[in-house]
């Protein structure tokens, strides 16, 4: 049975994958906590949203698209975290998604409190 939190980091996950592709940085930041931290190896550390939407912004800008994971794992913490781990792929790169720490929001949806992840090629 999927858990409330593992739904909604999954449908939130689907929603930051959707704007990424429509080259939307807002939208990927949205998924965001406000002081959310994410650290893109080897690029850097990136805390709080506006820093977050700003790295996606470059990303999209420099023609990087077409995001897809695969053999993404969902590690329930508890009834408000989850952590979801995967390979993903772009159109000119790949890496690993070591850890992205999603958090059950008051409203019911989910937004990543911290994103960790490497560029493999």
């Amino acid at each position: 049975m999927t858990t409330e939190i593992e739904a909604a980091a999954l449908e939130k996950l689907s929603n930051w994958k959707s704007a990424f592709n429509t080259g939307n940085a807002a939208g990927c930041a949205a998924c965001y906590e406000e002081d959310a931290l994410m650290v893109a190896t080897p690029f850097g550390e990136f805390k709080g949203r506006a820093a977050i939407q700003a790295f996606w912004a470059d990303l999209i800008e420099k023609g990087f698209a077409d995001v897809a994971y695969k053999d993404a794992k969902v590690d329930v913490l508890n009834d408000k975290e989850a952590i979801i781990s995967a390979s993903w792929s772009m159109n000119n790169t790949h890496g690993i998604i070591t850890k992205e720490h999603w958090v059950l929001q008051d409203d019911g949806t989910a937004l990543l409190r911290e994103d960790r992840f490497e560029v493999q090629g």
